[in-house]
C-alpha cells in the first residue's frame, strides 16, 4: 500500500501542474478525494484494515500526502483566479481619478416654466392659484359669465362640444365662476390651465394652449388696481423697461374691457413684422367684472367690485424667447426643447 500511495502521489502531482481550468481541477479533486470512488479517499478508509504494525505508518504517509496535494490543488486554484482577475481587470479598468459622466436629466417644458413663473409673480402679490376641470358644462363655460346661447361671441369661441352636452372648456374663466359660487369676497385668484378650441393651426393657433386667468373681488376694487397689478406684473416678467398702454376692448364678461399692450419684446418698440411696425404688442385683455356675471354668483354689485384678466401662457412664452411659431411647443422635437 506504501506503493501504491506514492504512486498516486506523482501521479496526482503531475495531472495537478498539466491541469488548465478549474474545471479540470474541480474533477482532480473528486477523482482523489470523492467521497465514493476517490482513490485517496479509498485507502484512507482502509487503513483500519491493516495490521498493528502498518497502520501507523501507511496512515501518516497517507495523510501526509492527502495533505500535500490539498495543498497543490489549492494553489493552483488561486493561480487560475489570479489570471482571471487579471484578465477582467484589464478589461473592465476604471479610472477612478477620471471625472464622471454626467447622466442627462430631463427639464421642465419651456410653457411649464413660463407657467410657474407667472405664477410666482402673481403669488408674491397675494394671488392664489385655483383650478377647475377642462370638461366643462355649457353654464359655467358660457351662461355664467354673461354669453347667453343666442350671444354672438359665442361663435367667436370655436367650441369642442360633446355629446352628453358638456364640452372641453375654451378658456380658464369658468374656474372664477365656480370659486365665486363657493367663496365670499374679498378673493384674488388666478386660473392657470389648458384650453381647447377647433382652430386651424398655424404659426398662431394651436387646436390646444394655455391660458391664465386673474381675478380679484372686494370692496371698492377700481380700475387702478387693475392697472397697478398688470403694470408690475409686466415689469417684473419682461423687465423694467417694458411700457404699457390701455386700449379700449369688448368682451361680455366685463365692463368696460380693455386691452393691454406692451412694447414689443423683439424690437425694443422700434417697429418689426412682429409687432406689425407699430412697435406694441396685445398681450392680456382685461377689465371690470361685468355686473351680470356678479349677480350669476350672487354677488351685490352694488357692494362689491373687481376686475379680471386673461392671458395666452404660450404667446407669453413665445415674445419671452423670441418664438415665431406656437407649433414648436408642441411638436416634440428634442432639438427645440432642450434649449430651454
Amino acid at each position: 500500500m506504501e506503493k501504491e500511495l506514492k504512486t498516486i502521489r506523482e501521479i496526482a502531482l503531475k495531472e495537478i501542474s498539466q491541469a488548465k481550468s478549474l474545471d479540470e481541477l474541480n474533477n482532480l479533486y473528486l477523482k482523489y478525494f470523492g467521497r465514493r470512488k476517490g482513490k485517496l479517499t479509498i485507502i484512507l478508509r482502509g487503513i483500519k484494515d491493516l495490521s498493528e504494525k502498518e497502520r501507523p505508518k501507511i496512515g501518516k504517509l497517507a495523510n501526509e500526502i492527502k495533505q500535500e496535494l490539498e495543498q497543490e490543488l489549492e494553489k493552483k486554484k488561486r493561480e487560475f483566479q489570479e489570471a482571471k482577475i487579471d484578465i477582467i481587470a484589464k478589461k473592465e479598468w476604471i479610472d477612478v481619478t477620471q471625472p464622471g459622466v454626467k447622466p442627462p436629466h430631463g427639464h421642465l417644458h419651456p410653457i411649464t416654466q413660463v407657467r410657474r413663473e407667472v405664477e410666482k409673480v402673481f403669488s408674491s402679490m397675494g394671488f392664489e392659484i385655483a383650478e377647475g376641470p377642462e370638461v366643462e358644462k355649457e353654464y359655467y363655460n358660457f351662461d355664467a359669465l354673461n354669453i347667453p346661447k343666442e350671444h354672438s361671441a359665442r361663435e367667436l369661441m370655436d367650441t369642442f362640444w360633446l355629446k352628453d352636452g358638456n364640452l372641453l372648456r375654451t378658456h380658464t374663466s369658468p374656474v372664477q365662476v365656480r370659486v365665486m359660487e363657493k367663496r365670499k369676497p374679498p378673493l384674488r385668484i388666478i386660473a392657470p390651465g389648458r384650453c381647447f378650441r377647433y382652430e386651424a393651426i398655424d404659426a398662431s393657433h394651436e387646436a390646444t394652449f394655455n391660458q391664465v386667468e386673474g381675478l380679484m373681488i372686494g370692496e371698492g376694487v377700481s380700475l387702478a388696481n387693475l392697472k397697478a397689478v398688470l403694470i408690475s406684473f409686466v415689469k417684473r416678467f419682461f423687465g423694467e423697461e417694458t411700457k404699457t398702454r390701455l386700449r379700449p376692448g369688448y368682451f361680455p364678461f366685463v365692463e368696460p374691457g380693455f386691452e393691454l399692450d406692451i412694447t414689443c419684446t423683439v424690437c425694443g418698440g422700434k417697429g418689426c413684422s412682429v409687432c406689425k411696425g407699430t412697435g406694441w404688442v396685445e398681450i392680456i385683455p382685461c377689465g371690470m367684472v361685468h355686473p351680470n356675471v356678479l349677480k350669476n354668483v350672487k354677488y351685490d354689485p352694488k357692494k362689491v367690485s373687481g376686475f379680471a384678466f386673461g392671458m395666452g401662457l404660450d404667446r407669453v412664452a413665445m415674445m419671452r424667447y423670441g418664438i415665431d411659431d406656437i407649433r414648436l411647443f408642441y411638436g416634440g422635437d428634442l432639438r427645440f426643447l432642450n434649449q430651454f
